[in-house]
């Protein structure tokens, strides 16, 4: 049975003949076209007829459209209008700026503004630390897209790019208390990228790349991460990292395994395949082998680029040849950051006893969840629909909050990590289970959580500015 999803929901506003059974039959047409029905609102009532607006879930824009039609096929019933919903609330975009300060009176105007806040600019201009305390800086952080690596649909250009930053920045505001702000750039040179960002800075306590194709997204970050005193945050990496190894500790105390000694095999050596074993190897990893689709990353393979040269340095320690499915025999943990099919299920079923498999490619997963249920101990996805969704929002938000509590210069693999380990402790030792090894996305305890983790990090990393008590 497809998967119905709020995303892909309308309200269908219908004119129906005011007899018995007409909006039955209505009911029944939408549950045979395999929907959903929601909410039933009556709009009016007219002579002879009434109007009811009637709230569908489908599984995609083509199943939207079946049902769509296939009450519109009814005799007696006339679709009046179609409201795709999330269209609908993306109109006039999802955020907004508001003042903190009333501004009623002309002494009110005189302090927000002129000639009181040029009082400001100058304390600023003499200390410029001093916007860390008299401006938004302190809250604020840049979301910051080329447009070329969006979700699932590739390079799609900025604009294209904006409702996803808009909704990044909303996420910030929700889950962390953090005003974001989307900034789309129409180029997608490297230099210039670095070039606009540093130039931004100043405005900004911290700068979240997302969505910037691979592997151009690793030199943008290496390079603000050195020439910036502001933390920057490449999401599609560290964030997918963090949450990543959040799963992966409590999994393995479900299995009852520690991380030092299970063998690791990953698919997809992108950005956030190189990020998630990085921070991996961090928390004590030592036998990581990662695969592309040309098989094993190792020494000496002809034809690596740079950075997967780089990353066959520092895993794969017996110089492991082969295909991820060959190479799965005998590990204990397979974590997928690639595509579908990079993995059978005959290649899970030659894995350790106890297997942790991360299949996250979204939304068709590497290997099909319901098919290895019972050749894994835990399984985990990036969908919302199985359990165990691996989701960056557990993470980017608590972890700006506490970078910008505390002022950090930078963010740290040991600020990661730290945030890796509050995610998971938030879920009780008594409450964990095989289904059961991320919090949920709602959880409001993660975010500060994760903060709190943080900005300790940060203090004992020696990147904090000032100490989190002053907060």
């Amino acid at each position: 049975m497809a998967h119905l999803s709020p995303s892909f929901s309308a309200t269908l506003r219908i004119r129906l003949d005011d007899s018995p059974g007409t909006f039955a039959r209505v009911a029944d047409a939408i549950g045979r076209a395999g929907g959903s029905l929601g909410a039933i609102d009556i709009v009016r009532i007219e002579r002879t007829t009434k109007v009811r607006d009637v709230t569908v879930s489908a599984a995609n824009e083509e199943h939207l459209h079946a049902i769509t039609e296939a009450v519109r096929a009814l005799e007696g019933v006339e679709v009046l209008r179609v409201s795709d919903r999330t269209f609908l609330m993306h109109l006039g975009g999802k955020i907004e700026v508001t003042g903190k300060v009333p501004l009623k009176t002309r002494d009110d105007l005189s302090m927000a503004y002129t000639p009181g806040v040029a009082r400001i600019s100058q304390a600023i201009a003499d200390d410029p630390s001093a916007a860390w305390n008299l401006t938004i800086k302190k809250n604020t952080v840049a979301v910051v897209s080329d447009g070329t690596a969006v979700l699932g649909l590739g390079d799609v250009g900025p604009e294209a790019a904006m409702p996803v930053m808009e909704g990044k920045a909303l996420l910030f505001k929700e889950f962390g208390g953090v005003d974001a702000w989307p900034i789309c750039l129409a180029t997608k040179d490297t230099d210039e990228i670095v070039a606009v960002c540093k130039a931004i800075a100043p405005g900004f306590g911290g700068i979240n790349l997302e969505d910037i194709s691979a592997p151009r997204c690793l030199e943008i970050e290496a390079r603000l991460r050195g020439e910036l005193d502001i933390p920057v945050f490449h999401d599609d990496q560290h964030g997918t990292a963090i949450v990543v190894l959040a799963a992966l500790l409590n999994a393995l105390r479900v299995v009852g395994k520690r991380i030092e000694d299970v063998k690791i095999v990953t698919t997809g050596v992108g950005a956030a395949g190189i990020a998630t074993t990085d921070i991996l190897r961090s928390a004590g990893a030592r036998w990581i082998v990662g695969c592309d689709h040309e098989g094993a990353v190792y020494r000496g393979r002809p034809g690596l680029p740079p950075h997967k040269a780089a990353y066959a340095e520092r895993t794969n320690p017996e110089n492991l040849h082969g295909s991820a499915d060959e190479l799965l025999s005998g590990a204990d943990v397979f974590i997928g950051l690639s595509a579908p099919g990079a993995v059978t299920v005959e290649g899970i079923a030659r894995m350790a006893n106890d297997a942790i498999v991360f299949a996250m490619a979204n939304p068709t997963p590497e290997v099909p969840p319901e098919e290895i249920a019972s050749l894994a101990a835990v399984v985990a996805t990036g969908r919302s629909d199985y359990p165990n969704q691996i989701n960056n929002v557990l993470a980017f938000p608590g972890v700006f909050r506490g970078a910008l509590d505390v002022r950090a210069t930078t963010i740290t693999p040991e600020m990661e990590v730290a945030a890796a380990h509050a995610i998971a402790s938030v879920i009780p030792e008594e409450e964990l289970g095989p289904e059961y090894i991320v919090p949920s996305v709602f959880n409001r305890e993660v975010a500060p959580s994760v903060a709190h983790a943080v900005a300790e990090a940060a203090e004992a990393a020696g990147v904090a500015r000032r100490p989190r008590s002053h907060e």
